[in-house]
């Protein structure tokens, strides 16, 4: 549902600053035992009522306070495996799992599997990774009745499941340096997918081909882009649409056809007003509303393409371009509106597209997203637009108009699922340690036990003040929290060290301490 003008929540809302940088904020926050795992959340996926969400597989039905979690899917909630992506149908979840690691000095993301359940989740199967994989002596691959060479990929690192979707027992996943892969018997086995080098504007079984299948590359051309698999989407109308660094790839027979006889049009960013904004192709969603096809588009070649949002009402023969230059992650929708999750916040379209507003910054009555916040991913489950960011969740159910905001927020009382047994605190700051350049705000949860007026000043090692959030605020009982960006009264930034705060509820006071490091 959306309310056009909402009197009263709008007039709570407007008791927060355009930007918040040291109070106490005037709503109270909630303090589930279940809750989500962490704050940032990159990866969900919406059935009906029920929205999963990773790291860790939490899901949560009809909006309810507490978050759960699936028996059975050990190696996500006991494990090092990461909700990577995830497809859905009645009864059925198909997730893909990674895991990152650090190689030499960086982190690196690597491929674990998928996790499976076609009864509701009572009984769940893990398919391991090394069935998705080459073997070593894998050299060629046929294509059109030809063998074409090939470089195997043989271990599971760079090929995490960016996105999955399946139709029938027909799945297939996009895997960066696996590129494209197909199964016909819903994940048991899987065959690799041949797409055309980046300089081929269609692949056909018909042809005769010599070009290899390197996603390494030979730093002489820009072929190897198109082997590099990113997003994928099975469309209602039975064309698979396959993203990739190297553009978008469309074929009409990829649900049926052999895997030598897929045949695909690759689109590439042309600088045409009706073709791509940039040729790598990070996330593909189909609207519910009017089955157009929406991707988002990043920079692949430098100086040739850019960033934005695509959407073809056409099966890929003309595109409209939306938010040149900006970085979006992910697209959503709810009827005619569509949500668009980026670098410099939500852009939202209530016309399908025709106009777009620009959230930068969400806020609820309780609490805000930090100044530094990324927007990752969209979902909508009966009704309500759910946002996964690098700061919580948010989620809408009236346009955008008003939030609500959803975090870990561990409980005063100590007791949450992941650490149950905790100590009870009266108030407690995070993150701590807290660097301003990393994380922008830290927060302070505390409890006001009765109403009452509420301050709470921060004070140096030598117990100088250096900051009074608010002064005096009068709030009900319950469990509030406030928020300080690393200045001092005068909007200086404060020296690394120890700073006390001192939560004054009038008949009680509570002394807590952050470690502020640059």
């Amino acid at each position: 549902m959306r309310l056009p003008f909402l009197p009263a929540l709008l007039s709570c809302l407007l008791l927060l600053p355009t930007q918040i940088h040291a109070q106490i904020l005037p709503g109270q926050v909630p303090s589930p035992y279940k809750s989500i795992s962490q704050n940032s959340i990159s990866n969900m996926g919406v059935l009906g009522d029920t929205l999963w969400i990773g790291p860790r597989m939490n899901y949560n039905i009809a909006n309810e306070l507490e978050w759960r979690l699936p028996e059975g899917a050990d190696s996500v909630t006991d494990g090092r495996g990461r909700l990577f992506s995830i497809a859905l149908a009645p009864d059925t979840v198909f997730a893909g799992i990674g895991y990152s690691e650090v190689v030499g000095e960086a982190s690196v993301q690597a491929q674990m599997g998928f996790y499976i359940t076609t009864d509701g989740g009572l009984n769940w199967e893990l398919i391991d990774t090394s069935r998705t994989l080459d073997s070593p002596d894998a050299n060629t691959i046929r294509y059109g009745g030809q063998d074409l060479e090939t470089i195997p990929v043989i271990v599971p690192q760079q090929s995490p499941p960016y996105m999955v979707d399946f139709k029938g027992d027909v799945v297939f996943f996009a895997g960066w340096a696996s590129g494209i892969r197909r199964s016909t018997d819903f994940g048991q086995t899987w065959e690799r997918v041949v797409l055309p080098p980046f300089s081929l504007d269609e692949l056909t079984p018909e042809e005769t081909y010599s070009f290899r299948i390197d996603p390494r590359g030979d730093g002489q051309s820009n072929d190897f882009l198109n082997f590099l698999g990113f997003s994928v989407l099975i469309g209602s109308d039975g064309n698979v649409y396959a993203g990739t660094a190297g553009g978008l790839n469309i074929s009409d027979n990829a649900l049926s056809a052999p895997a030598d006889s897929i045949r695909w049009r690759h689109i590439r960013q042309s600088g045409s007003p009706e073709g791509l904004l940039g040729n790598w192709v990070t996330s593909i969603r189909e609207n519910p509303f009017d089955r157009a096809v929406w991707m988002t588009n990043w920079t692949a070649i430098t100086g040739q393409d850019t960033e934005g949002i695509v959407v073809t009402r056409d099966a890929g023969t003309t595109f409209e371009q939306h938010l040149a230059g900006e970085r979006i992650y992910d697209i959503g929708f709810d009827g005619t509106y569509i949500f668009a999750a980026g670098n410099n916040g939500v852009f939202i379209s209530a016309d399908n597209g025709g106009s777009w507003r620009q959230v930068r910054q969400v806020k609820s009555p309780n609490t805000v997203m930090k100044p530094g916040t990324t927007y990752y991913a969209v979902s909508t489950a009966a009704g309500r637009v759910w946002i996964g960011t690098s700061d919580g969740l948010a989620s809408t159910q009236d346009g955008g108009v008003s939030w609500e905001i959803t975090r870990v927020d561990f409980p005063l009382d100590g007791k949450n699922r992941y650490q149950d047994d905790a100590p009870g605190v009266r108030a407690y700051a995070y993150p701590n340690p807290f660097s301003p350049r990393q994380h922008d705000l830290v927060r302070i949860k505390f409890e006001n036990r009765n109403a009452s007026s509420v301050t709470i000043r921060l004070y140096d090692f030598g117990m100088n003040l250096i900051r009074t959030l608010d002064e005096k605020r009068e709030l009900e009982s319950g469990t509030y929290e406030a928020v300080w960006d690393g200045t001092d009264q005068q909007g200086r930034k404060v020296a690394n060290g120890t700073v006390f705060y001192e939560v004054d509820t009038g008949n009680r006071r509570t002394v807590g301490k952050i470690l502020v490091l640059e």
